[in-house]
């Protein structure tokens, strides 16, 4: 897009068209017709105003149907009533006219040719046409007639539109005659611009979606291996020193203030561009694809961003290899492909690295290998000898074929001079050189331009200085709009001589992809959604059978033997603890026990340590202890169940079931523990025991004194075995001779020694005790329930079982049952609903294996695909709708005249 500088009011332009709109009424046929070239009020009013005629037929070529004739009446009419004093100047302005019309019969008559070469088969629709048109008595009425009749020089409707323009422009003659020939001369040469904007317009669309798909092909080929050096298409390196004006240049090409500026070498990261065009949009937007920052519509951030991960780079660095991928979409921008790369230097500076030359140029020479186009930046006040840009390209293109010199700050120095320079006669290359100018001139000291408005200062101030001087760049590339122009064909056509080698090397990728993918997994098509999905529902089958064999069964069996456990607590405490470490305190309990044994009596205080007994079991807090337990032994079974899955290789996906568990579980904890608890109050305050109870519980509590007593055997004979039986009797016996069972200092035995002789004697009593009540167990005073307070491990054990059974009813009702009901669901929810495609195809990639299969998948996908849009370019191009080559050496698409 061009912005042309706006100029003032023209009366001569206004009242021209106005006369010569009056005498123009067309149909798009009439063009066509040979008669109506040398009979049409058209063409008469083309010795007027050759301009306005040139638009005037451009208008009616496309069917816009100007003002009919009948309104000549109305400006005659109008002129008429003036005052008699602004006659003179109407005489004055005839003469002007008349002035004008002479200057303009050569323009006419080159305008006239091209016109007679549209009548070809419409003479009789236009006579027809002519024949028919009925005028009024008018004075202008009688001017038309004369004009389209049959036969007539047109001389009469000359003169008539003579007159016309020179009372219309007798209205205003307050304007220097210089001034309005000057402004008439610009606007012929906006004209002739005009006339490039719709040249530019009818491009070849095939040929810019072609283009379009080849950017997106290589694109593709990053994608799929960003460091090989074979699988590429060609990019725009845009190459020059840090004053050159680079930047300049790529921020013109876009229409934003975009780079980062800076005083102290801000690029230090190649900048990879993909510009897109989007003619049905109205946005323009950037993306960085790398950063996951799509659609940012305010430039400045952009600057910001792209300063921001330059500057990341450490000074002792200076220069990084990794790309900063940008991609910008404009309604108003070319699709292009370019590469901005740090600028050359000439000496480092105190604070930069010794090497910091030599990684630029290394930098700038990998970018700068074929087949990549080479935009070789270069200033115009600086000699092309001392070019960095130009003496890169000589080394990495030899013969120039692949370099595009671009000329900045042509302003700066005589036309002349950058004439000399544009015709690619000094230092020549194949495809030349285009001049530009990217910054206007700062008009004010105390205002800086900048964003939009610096872009359109730039955009005018290269047209006027282009056009004042298009004598001396007459024949050269100027501009920045050739220069869009140049790049889009150059790296369609170069593009497109890459596109068959290019093919050939894909296809042997895809060969050596699809083999090692059929050997390695058998061609099973794998992505990470199929692959999260396969895995949940593995899970989710695991559950299903957990739910059939975890039910009432499994809850008792997991609450009693922790209720066991608190049994056999009470009863050490209250019963077979000793009260200190003192033999005698033994001797004391052992003999208090045998006094329970043999009692025969109810005895108070026995059965006031049994009640104490009772009430502590029953008031331990069952309900949240159950439904603690029955939760952690869930979740404990879930952590199971996900180890022999695949999951056991996901760490994201082990935490987000197990949190997805936690979730369910929690939603019925307290209530269910609150159930269970109510359910158990009756069993606080009284307890009442069948036969039946007493008779199962009896043996249960055989079972598990027997059970402990075998435990307190098996670590006694394991503490016997590592330390040796006699040397730890020998312990023994000391410590229950000298009687220091406490934490005293002793001599000739080690502490740790000490320490497990101490242990092993407590075993000894334990062992002692259990046997004791083992025995008493058996007796025949334990047979009936009427002797509970002789045998508490009986009666508690009744009270366990009932707290057992109770709360058991209440956790499979409340929270098992519920918690396999939602728990598929919340996976559901949670491992297919609520992860984003990054965070699957990350959850995929955490098993190395699976990353290989969902890696070399892709890859052949990917190669595919790039072959498919290659094949279908190139099936394109054979069929001969877009020819191979759309540029020639040196092509001028704007010509100044």
């Amino acid at each position: 897009m061009i912005f042309k500088p706006f100029t003032k009011n023209k009366p001569l332009q206004k009242a021209t068209t106005a006369a010569f709109h009056s005498n123009l009424t067309m149909s798009t046929t009439i063009l066509h017709s040979k008669r109506f070239l040398s009979h049409s009020p058209l063409l008469m009013s083309a010795t007027v105003n050759p301009l306005l005629f040139q638009r005037q037929a451009t208008l009616t070529l496309r069917g816009i149907r100007p003002i009919s004739f009948t309104s000549i009446p109305k400006i005659i009419g109008g002129a008429v009533r003036l005052p008699a004093y602004i006659g003179g100047g109407l005489a004055a302005a005839g003469s002007y006219v008349a002035y004008k019309v002479e200057e303009a019969s050569s323009y006419t008559n080159d305008k006239l040719g091209q016109l007679k070469e549209f009548g070809d088969g419409v003479l009789d629709s236009t006579r027809d046409f002519l024949n028919g048109l009925n005028f009024g008595d008018s004075e202008g009425g009688s001017s038309g007639s004369s004009s389209g009749g049959d036969g007539g020089d047109g001389g009469d409707g000359a003169a008539m539109v003579g007159t016309a323009t020179a009372a219309a422009v007798g209205l205003n003659t307050d304007e220097d005659p210089e001034e309005l020939e000057e402004e008439e001369e610009e606007e012929k040469l906006l004209g002739e611009d005009e006339e490039d904007e719709d040249e530019e317009d009818t491009t070849n669309d095939q040929m810019m979606n072609l283009t379009r798909q080849m950017i997106e092909i290589r694109t593709l080929l990053q994608e799929i291996d960003r460091s090989a050096e074979t699988l590429k298409l060609p990019s725009i390196v845009v190459i020059g020193s840090q004053s050159s004006g680079k930047s300049s240049v790529l921020e013109s090409i876009v229409g934003h203030e975009f780079l980062p500026k800076g005083s102290n070498m801000v690029t230090r990261r190649p900048i990879e561009l993909t510009l897109v065009n989007t003619p049905n949009t109205a946005a323009e937007t950037a993306d960085f694809p790398a950063l996951k920052m799509y659609n940012l519509t305010n430039f400045e951030d952009v600057q910001k961003i792209l300063f921001d991960l330059n500057m990341a780079v450490p000074m002792e660095d200076a220069i990084s290899n990794d790309p900063i991928q940008l991609t910008i979409r404009s309604p108003t921008i070319p699709d292009l492909s370019l590469v901005d790369l740090p600028g050359y230097i000439q000496i480092e500076a105190a604070d930069q690295p010794p090497i910091l030359k030599k990684k630029i140029r290394d930098l700038c020479d990998k970018y700068l290998e074929a087949p990549n186009i080479i935009l070789a930046i270069s200033a115009a006040d600086v000699d092309l000898a001392n070019s960095a840009a130009l003496r890169a390209s000589k080394i990495a293109d030899p013969k120039g074929e692949r370099t595009i010199g671009v000329v900045t700050k042509l302003d700066l120095v005589e036309p002349k001079v950058a004439r000399d320079i544009l015709m690619n006669k000094k230092y020549p290359l194949k495809m030349g050189y285009v001049g530009v100018i990217t910054k206007a001139p700062t008009k004010s000291l105390f205002k800086v331009t900048r964003g939009h408005d610096a872009f359109v200062a730039q955009q005018n101030h290269e047209y006027t200085y282009f056009k004042s001087n298009k004598q001396e760049f007459q024949h050269c590339n100027v501009s920045t709009k050739i220069l869009k122009k140049k790049l889009i064909r150059v790296l369609e056509r170069t593009m497109s001589m890459s596109l068959t080698p290019t093919a050939n090397l894909v296809q042997q990728e895809l060969d050596e992809t699809s083999y090692k993918f059929k050997v390695e997994f058998n061609d099973r098509h794998l992505t990470p959604k199929t692959y999260l999905a396969e895995n949940v529902d593995s899970l989710k089958l695991a559950i299903k059978e957990f739910n059939e064999h975890f039910g009432r069964v499994e809850l008792k069996s997991i609450l009693r033997n922790e209720l066991d456990q608190k049994v056999l607590d009470l009863l050490a405490s209250r019963y077979w603890n000793k009260l200190s470490q003192s033999p005698s305190d033994v001797k004391v309990l052992i003999d208090n026990l045998a006094e329970l044994n043999s009692s025969k009596t109810e005895d108070p205080f026995w059965t006031k340590r049994l009640d104490l007994c009772t009430s502590s079991l029953t008031k331990l807090g069952v309900g949240r202890l159950s439904t603690t337990l029955i939760t952690n032994a869930i979740l404990s079974e879930i952590e199971n169940i996900v180890e022999t899955t695949q999951l056991r290789n996901h760490p994201m996906m082990k935490e987000v079931v197990k949190e997805a568990a936690q979730n369910v579980l929690n939603t019925k904890f307290l209530s269910t523990a609150d159930q269970v608890e109510n359910c158990i109050k009756p069993y606080k305050y009284e307890v009442d025991v069948e036969d039946r109870e007493w008779s199962v519980s009896k043996d249960h509590s055989i079972h598990l004194v027997k059970e402990e007593l075998q435990q307190v055997n098996a670590a006694l004979q394991n503490m016997k075995t590592s330390i040796g039986g006699r040397k730890l009797n020998q312990v023994m016996q000391y410590l229950e001779e000298s009687g220091k069972l406490n934490n005293e200092e002793t001599l000739g035995f080690s502490s740790s020694l000490i320490s497990r002789g101490r242990e092993a004697l407590f075993l000894r009593d334990r062992a002692t005790i259990l046997n004791l009540r083992l025995k008493a167990l058996r007796s025949n005073a334990c047979k009936s329930k009427d002797n509970k307070y002789k045998c508490p491990e009986v009666f508690l054990n009744v009270v366990n079982e009932k707290l057992t059974t109770t709360a058991v009813l209440f956790l499979n009702v409340e929270l098992l049952t519920d918690f396999f009901y939602k728990f598929p669901r919340e996976l559901d929810q949670r491992l297919n609903a609520n992860l984003t495609e990054e965070q699957v195809v990350k959850f995929a990639k955490e098993d190395p294996k699976v990353k290989r299969h969902v890696e070399l998948q892709q890859r052949k996908e990917l190669l595919e695909l790039v072959l498919a849009k290659i094949d279908a370019i190139l099936a394109f191009q054979r069929s001969k709708l877009v020819p191979q080559s759309t540029g020639t050496q040196n092509e001028g698409f704007l010509r100044w005249r």
